[in-house]
């Protein structure tokens, strides 16, 4: 019989870390309360299943090992190559003297830069880049950012290293990486193209020329980022060629790295901020330990059954699963990215790999949180940067991601039709 009363206690956890800011209480802390809470209820609850569910808790504590790891892998090559400063050499290929073409090209490499490093770390560094190239033009940076925002999650969302939710998704074994690229890439960059047309039309007679972005790097950041990057992009290669866990290729990418810097800066004391051993004390643990916490919370919901029954109703009440899951994606702008992903993941766990469904998650989840500038990390990140407010953005951009959202769904669900 499912446990329906644990939902309360899971929707309070929930509700505290939605309200994290105003009540001062740190999300992990209440993620880890959540989850350790969560199983302490259900193994109390059900004494006769003991043993059941302390097998069930070890196979769930491995998987999520397996997804925890991998990131702080990939977080530890991102944020080296940002003590290299290696992303500024991006704006040497910048085309500063031709306003539209700027826009198109900043847009366009946030799409693919999001698909190899994270959506709040691809949105720092445009936003950056932004700053310095167009440093008067606040109001046009400000409507920029928005579409910034819509292409660094629709980036992340066709590929299996470029957001959580499908990282999840790809270490679970519900979607390949080569299918995810196929079936996806289309649709997410259709999903850019109606906010982007729209913005340029409007800010067009605003934009100004740019002016010529400072590049001071590091030594070796080109290098390093060459490295770096082509490191994040072998984890899938290495994972089809032999067969072994994704994490095994992040260990082997980030190893690469740190030994490149422990060679190239030793005997530099002054560089010793940018060799891997120093760089691992800015990774955000505490984000690591958000998704420790959510995920076990979200198992332990799995565990008592209580995630199928949910399934099971949604099928009544919605037959068609693609609304379900269209609706599921609106909800992420509200609802953050990790517990939705991991619920869905049990809700629809008898669904075989690379399925249609899983892909349709893979996208709604990943580019839903846009419609909301608090819906993602990178809209949190450019709310700060650029100090955007909540209703100035829902007048502003909300529109455009939702219309964007709903070209992609068709787009996604059209290609289905046509068997691609």
């Amino acid at each position: 019989m499912a446990l329906w009363w644990l939902l309360p206690f899971f929707g309070l956890g929930y509700l505290l870390i939605a309200f994290e800011h105003p009540l001062r209480l740190n999300k992990s802390a209440v993620a880890l309360l959540t989850g350790v809470g969560c199983w302490s209820l259900l193994l109390l609850a059900q004494p006769h299943r003991h043993q059941e569910l302390l097998q069930e808790l070890t196979e769930h504590i491995a998987e999520i090992a397996g997804i925890v790891f991998f990131l702080l892998c990939a977080m530890a090559i991102v944020e080296t190559l940002q003590a290299h400063r290696s992303f500024r050499l991006l704006a040497r290929w910048l085309p500063v003297r031709h306003p539209s073409a700027l826009v198109l090209v900043l847009v366009g490499v946030t799409f693919f830069l999001s698909a190899v490093i994270d959506n709040m770390t691809t949105t720092l560094v445009m936003l950056a880049l932004l700053r310095e190239l167009l440093p008067g033009q606040q109001a046009v940076r400000r409507v920029l950012a928005g579409v910034i925002i819509v292409a660094a999650n629709a980036g992340g969302a066709w590929s299996p290293i470029g957001d959580v939710t499908t990282t999840m998704l790809w270490i679970g074994g519900h979607v390949h990486a080569v299918s995810l690229v196929r079936e996806l890439l289309v649709p997410s960059m259709v999903t850019v193209v109606p906010p982007l047309v729209l913005v340029l039309l409007a800010v067009r007679r605003e934009l100004r020329g740019a002016t010529r972005a400072d590049v001071a790097v590091e030594p070796h950041a080109g290098g390093l980022f060459a490295i770096g990057i082509a490191g994040l992009l072998f984890i899938p290669v290495f994972h089809t060629v032999t067969g072994l866990p994704p994490v095994f290729g992040a260990f082997l990418a980030v190893g690469v790295v740190w030994v490149l810097t422990e060679v190239l800066h030793r005997g530099y004391p002054e560089r010793e901020h940018l060799r891997v051993h120093q760089v691992l004390h800015v990774v955000d643990v505490s984000s690591l330990l958000f998704f420790v916490g959510i995920l076990l919370a979200v198992d332990a919901l799995q565990s008592a059954h209580l995630l199928g029954e949910l399934a099971r109703w949604l099928d009544r009440v919605i037959p068609a699963k693609e609304v379900t899951i269209s609706l599921l994606g609106l909800l992420s702008a509200v609802v953050d990215n990790v517990p939705l992903t991991a619920a869905c993941m049990k809700m629809y766990a008898t669904y075989p790999p690379d399925h249609a469904l899983w892909m349709l998650i893979a996208y709604a989840v990943g580019t839903g949180g846009s419609i909301l500038v608090i819906g993602s990390a990178a809209g949190v990140v450019a709310m700060n940067a650029e100090k955007l407010e909540f209703f100035w953005y829902l007048l502003r951009v909300s529109p455009l991601a939702l219309l964007g959202y709903g070209v992609g769904i068709a787009t996604f669900l059209a290609l289905q039709a046509l068997g691609w």
